[in-house]
C-alpha cells in the first residue's frame, strides 16, 4: 500500500505528539516550525505545566486526564530521567465549606465516585499541613495525590528527539507563508522564504498563531496573553512538596494557580484569566507593573511569606482560546486536505500522552472516544470558564 504523507505546521504539544503517532501508523511525516523546537514563545515552552485530572463533573476531560496521568508515568519509567513530578494537586476555596456547583465541590465528588482517593483539607488541616497558606482566608478544599506537574519545555524537547528517531522529518526555521492548493484542495505548504513542501494532508497545529495564519478561524478562536511570574524566595524549602504542592486558590473564581519550588528555588505563579487580547503576532510579550502589583496583592493574602520574594523572571504565555474553551481538532469543512488541531485554551499540555492518538484518529477519520467534543462547530455564546469569563 502506498505510504500516506502529511505536513504538520507547528512543533508544540499538538504537533509533536501527532507527528510521533502518525509516524508509528506508517505515515511519512514532515514537521515544520517557524523557529527551533521547543520554540521559545510556544505555550508549552516553560519550566512547568500542571498535570491534573480535576475537571468538575466533566466526564470526557476527566477520562482523558486519567489516561494521560497513566501515560506520564509510563514515560517516566522509560525516559532517562522523569519529567513528570507526582507532587499532587491542592485545591482550596475561600468559602468556609465547598458548595454544590462550585469547581472544588464538583471535582471532589465526581472523582470520589470514580474511586479516586482524595484528602479533604479544611481550615485546620491547611494550617497544619500547608503552613505557607493563609488558613484564615481559605476554609475548605481537598488534596488529590494523583496529579502534579511536568517540565514542559524539556518534555517537548524529549518528544522532538523521539519524533526524529522515529523518522519524522524536522524542519526548524520554516515559517508558514501560505497553503499550496490545487483545484481547491490543499496539497502543501509554502514557507515565507519561498520553499515548498507537498503532502497528501496538511495538519495545522500552530498554537497561538493559528488565528493569524488562518483568519477564517477568528470567529471561533482568538489569541490571549496570560501573565506568569517566577519568584525566588529566600527560603525555598518552605515552598516545596509535600507541604507546598501544585495548587489552585479558588481557581474557578480567581484564576490563581502555581507550583512548588523547582530544585533551583523558583516558584512559578500564574493567572488563568481573561488575559490580554493579542491582535498582532509581533505584539510585545510583556507582564506589566500593574499585573505584578496584582500578583503581590494576591500573594499577600494567600501566601504572605512569598509576597516580597524577588522576581526571577516574567513571561506572557499566549493561549489559543476557542469560544467555548474546548480544543478544535477536525478536518476543515471548506478546505479539503487541511486538518486543524488547535484551541489549547490554556489546558492542553497535561494531555500530551493522549493527544497524539486523538489527533491521528481525526486525521484518519476513525471514530474516537472523545473526538466529537472537539469537532468543527459553529461559534456560539462564549463558555463560562470561571475566572476566564470575567471582563
Amino acid at each position: 500500500m502506498k505510504s500516506r504523507s502529511i505536513l504538520i505546521i507547528g512543533g508544540g504539544v499538538f504537533g509533536v505528539t501527532a507527528a510521533i503517532e502518525l509516524r508509528e501508523r506508517g505515515w511519512q511525516v514532515s514537521l515544520l516550525d517557524q523557529g527551533e523546537v521547543p520554540h521559545v514563545d510556544a505555550a508549552s515552552t516553560d519550566i512547568s505545566k500542571v498535570v491534573r485530572m480535576d475537571y468538575g463533573a466533566d466526564a470526557i476531560y476527566t477520562e482523558m486526564a486519567e489516561q494521560s496521568l497513566d501515560g506520564w508515568l509510563r514515560w517516566n519509567a522509560t525516559w532517562e530521567r522523569p519529567l513528570y513530578h507526582a507532587d499532587g494537586f491542592l485545591l482550596m476555596t475561600r468559602r468556609a465549606q465547598m458548595k454544590p456547583g462550585g469547581f472544588e465541590h464538583e471535582s471532589f465528588h465526581f472523582l470520589t465516585k470514580r474511586d479516586h482517593e482524595l484528602h479533604r483539607v479544611r481550615r485546620t488541616d491547611l494550617r497544619r499541613l500547608h503552613p505557607a497558606w493563609n488558613a484564615d482566608r481559605y476554609g475548605d478544599g481537598y488534596f488529590n495525590p494523583n496529579g502534579g506537574w511536568a517540565e514542559s519545555g524539556r518534555a517537548i524537547a524529549k518528544l522532538k528527539s523521539i519524533a526524529a528517531e522515529a523518522g519524522v522529518r524536522l524542519h526548524d526555521g520554516a515559517a508558514f507563508g501560505s497553503l499550496v492548493e490545487k483545484r481547491s484542495k490543499v496539497t502543501g505548504v509554502r514557507s515565507t522564504d519561498g520553499r515548498e513542501w507537498k503532502a497528501d494532508l496538511v495538519l495545522a497545529a500552530a498554537g497561538a498563531w493559528t488565528p493569524f495564519l488562518f483568519p477564517d478561524l477568528q470567529r471561533m478562536m482568538r489569541t490571549s496573553g496570560q501573565p506568569v511570574v517566577h519568584f525566588k524566595p529566600k527560603k525555598p524549602a518552605a515552598f516545596r512538596a509535600p507541604a507546598f504542592p501544585v495548587w489552585g486558590a479558588d481557581i474557578a473564581l480567581t484564576g490563581w494557580y502555581g507550583f512548588p519550588a523547582t530544585p533551583d528555588g523558583i516558584v512559578k505563579v500564574a493567572n488563568h484569566g481573561p488575559g490580554v487580547p493579542i491582535t498582532d503576532p509581533a505584539q510585545p510579550r510583556v507582564v506589566t507593573d500593574g499585573q505584578i502589583t496584582l500578583f503581590r496583592d494576591f500573594l499577600g493574602e494567600t501566601f504572605p511569606s512569598l509576597a516580597d520574594a524577588k522576581i526571577a523572571g516574567t513571561r506572557q504565555c499566549w493561549y489559543c482560546d476557542t469560544f467555548d474553551g474546548h480544543f478544535w481538532i477536525d478536518h476543515h469543512p471548506q478546505r479539503p486536505g487541511l486538518v486543524i488541531a488547535a484551541g489549547d485554551s490554556g489546558h492542553a499540555f497535561k494531555f500530551a500522552p493522549v493527544l497524539g492518538n486523538l489527533i491521528a484518529d481525526v486525521v484518519e477519520q476513525k471514530p474516537g472516544l472523545w473526538s466529537h467534543r472537539f469537532a468543527w462547530r459553529e461559534a456560539a455564546v462564549a463558555g463560562s470558564d470561571g475566572a476566564r469569563s470575567k471582563k
